[in-house]
């Protein structure tokens, strides 16, 4: 039988940052990782501003500057949101490997795994970002493009990114917890992310869609978060929306961001107790 974690939340901060330091040292001697993950998004960078760029209608203009402003805060947005694959292929990959097993067996809190793990998530994460987000500046993406903001604005708008990319982890970790394999991990990380990521203001404007699809796109977690980050990094809008989370994004953002992160976590790490008992 498996030693009981010890109890407190200080214990349990403890244990997830020794896990979390244990996976950060991992990602840096296998650097290729973070590097080949840095190229999807450089990718989509380029391909959308420069390939439909001139295509898009914004607002009534099919300008390629207010495009690529308009898309940038989308790519933040699907950037944090990819992550969630390698989260769960990472977990599934312990699994996998035993990894865990021998976690289980010292006397260390149970969510401490999880939380290590997507809290090293979260940091490769923010790195990635930060690279992305010098590359958007390279192709013409400006702070402040159609109405004035400040510094803490758009630090802002990058932290409900990445809340909302941590959020989205504990859906990876589940999904990692639950199938056999990494590769099964990596396929069920990303298919409900294109409907999810599409299926939004991310990268067209939604008065654009169907009645019913646009309101979908109006309720989804993520199009609250990338309207949000437009608001806050002063880039142009689409179509005044009569959606709450439209109209009130930020609060939205931190509202589905939070539920996800209760509703997920938990199950997750019912999951992994179960696995354990």
């Amino acid at each position: 039988m498996a030693p009981r974690g010890r109890g407190g939340i200080g214990q349990s901060l403890k244990d997830s940052l020794i896990i979390a330091k244990r996976n950060l040292i991992r990602m840096m001697r296998i650097p290729e990782v973070v590097i080949f993950g840095l190229f999807q998004p450089i990718m989509f960078v380029v391909l959308f501003s420069y390939v439909f760029g001139g295509s898009m209608a914004i607002g009534g203009s099919t300008n390629a500057e207010d495009y690529r402003n308009f898309l940038m805060a989308g790519i933040f947005a699907q950037t944090v949101t990819f992550a969630t694959a390698g989260a769960g292929a990472g977990i599934a990959e312990d699994m996998h490997k035993g990894l865990v097993d021998r976690f289980r067996s010292l006397p260390m809190s149970r969510g401490a795994v999880l939380t290590g793990r997507t809290l090293a998530d979260l940091v490769q994460t923010a790195l990635t970002l930060l690279v992305l987000a010098i590359v958007a500046l390279f192709v013409g993406w400006r702070t402040g493009y159609a109405e004035p903001t400040n510094l803490g604005n758009v630090l802002g708008g990058f932290a409900l990114l990445l809340l909302l990319g941590y959020a989205f982890t504990w859906i990876g970790a589940l999904i990692g917890l639950t199938v056999r394999t990494p590769e099964a991990a990596t396929s069920g990380g990303l298919i409900w992310l294109f409907p999810v990521t599409f299926v939004s203001n991310a990268f067209v404007d939604p008065s654009q869609m169907t009645p019913w699809l646009r309101h979908v796109a109006d309720w989804n977690p993520f199009s609250a978060t990338v309207q949000a980050c437009r608001e806050l990094f002063g880039s142009p809008g689409v179509r005044a929306s009569d959606a709450w989370p439209m109209e009130h994004p930020v609060w939205a953002s931190l509202i589905w961001s939070v539920v996800i992160i209760a509703i997920f976590r938990t199950l997750a790490v019912r999951k992994y107790r179960q696995a354990a008992g």
